[in-house]
């Protein structure tokens, strides 16, 4: 096995930094295999623990346990099944994330729970060497129907895993049906965005309920409709939903007309677009949802400008007394870069708010305390004038 040791000034412990970068590694001991799990000491040879090695990326070491003698197999499983009754302790098991990577002490494992299907996503190149045995205790402990793998972003590509998906457990019809705060819709899990869904909204959108019911709500950047048919169910008089792709706008009127509502309209445009050319005060309710404007330290700048943009706009179209709920799902946008932007906005926007709520993502999506990055912010606000 190979032994990684580090730099003389650098101290790590497993349970506060589990990243090992490459510019921290002093020298090897064995032969060097990417993927593989190695044993890492610090540079005065201080067992730190075990961990997936990958030459190729930044993060050269995801330490996954600080036992020097564990078996690896023992431990996924234990791991994973722990993941487990976290998830079944919130009693939202139909459609929800089960495992979150480092979160739930699994570097590089994703794994997403749609009905009676499972969803992977291998993203350090030693899990994905472990995706059979993965495999194998995933239908042991959730019995599945089926389990499907994405390995289809960028970030596999800079850890020198092949892009590919596919069936890893039986086959099936990728388009599931499933059900989330009472609401039915269909799941892509082959062509969907992440696995299928974005997961980590679950309760922000039943939260809606607090604020739409009689209202006239914008959903922009819709996806495939989540705030707009919870706004319905909660008794929005009318839902306008946004989104540039055609097949979103099509997913859309298909989960409405699964639902039985008459009232989402939908609008195949560019979003931008559509905030500043619509009627001022028109809206009681926007819902801002954009993808990650950014997801480098590199173009924070140019997101910042993005998301000013958008919200400024919202501003305009609210009536006195409406609410804007927003969200940023880039860890890059920082909670104190995201509130000074809205700041901003608000400045800009000649509006008088109030804010009224802040939310993060769904509890099946958790975050280490001691790492704490907040990737997914929600701010609402109020109009007063």
């Amino acid at each position: 096995m190979l032994e990684v040791y580090l730099n003389k000034d650098v101290k790590k412990n497993y349970l506060l930094t589990p990243f090992i970068y490459n510019n921290e590694v002093n020298r090897f001991k064995g032969e060097i295999k990417s993927g593989e799990i190695v044993k890492v000491y610090s540079f005065n040879e201080e067992f730190i623990g075990l961990g997936f090695f990958n030459s190729l990326s930044k993060i050269m070491v995801r330490l996954i346990t600080d036992e020097e003698n564990i078996d690896i197999k023992e431990l996924l499983k234990e791991r994973i099944i722990l993941a487990t009754c976290h998830r079944q302790t919130l009693n939202f098991y139909n459609c929800l994330r089960i495992v979150f990577g480092e979160a739930d002490l699994l570097p590089g494992l994703v794994v997403d729970k749609y009905n009676d299907i499972l969803v992977c996503q291998f993203t350090s190149l030693g899990m994905y060497n472990l995706r059979e045995v993965v495999k194998d205790i995933l239908v042991e402990v959730l019995k599945p129907r089926g389990i499907y793998y994405r390995n289809d972003t960028s970030i596999n590509l800079k850890e020198g895993i092949p892009l590919e998906k596919g069936f890893l457990y039986n086959t099936f019809p990728t388009k599931v049906l499933v059900e989330e705060n009472g609401l039915k819709f269909y799941v892509d899990v082959e062509n969907g965005q992440k696995t299928g869904y974005f997961l980590d909204q679950k309760l922000n959108r039943d939260n809606l309920k607090y604020y739409v019911k009689d209202k006239i709500v914008l959903d922009c950047f819709s996806h495939t409709g989540g705030f707009a048919l919870n706004a319905a169910k909660h008794g929005a008089k009318e839902v306008m939903a946004l989104d540039i792709s055609k097949l979103a706008c099509d997913t859309i009127l298909d989960n409405a007309k699964l639902n039985n509502f008459d009232n989402i309209k939908v609008t195949c445009c560019d979003v931008f677009d559509y905030l500043r050319n619509t009627q001022n005060n028109y809206y009681e309710v926007i819902v801002l949802d954009p993808p990650a404007f950014t997801k480098t330290k590199d173009t924070v700048k140019k997101a910042y400008k993005g998301y000013k943009e958008i919200n400024l706009q919202a501003l305009k179209l609210l009536k006195t007394g409406g609410y804007l709920i927003t969200y940023s799902c880039s860890q890059h946008m920082t909670l104190e870069l995201f509130l000074e932007m809205l700041k901003d906005a608000v400045k800009d926007s000649k509006r008088k708010c109030q804010m009224v709520d802040f939310r993060i993502q769904s509890p099946d999506h958790p975050t280490l305390l001691n790492g704490l990055e907040l990737y997914l912010k929600c701010v609402i606000l109020r109009v007063l004038s």
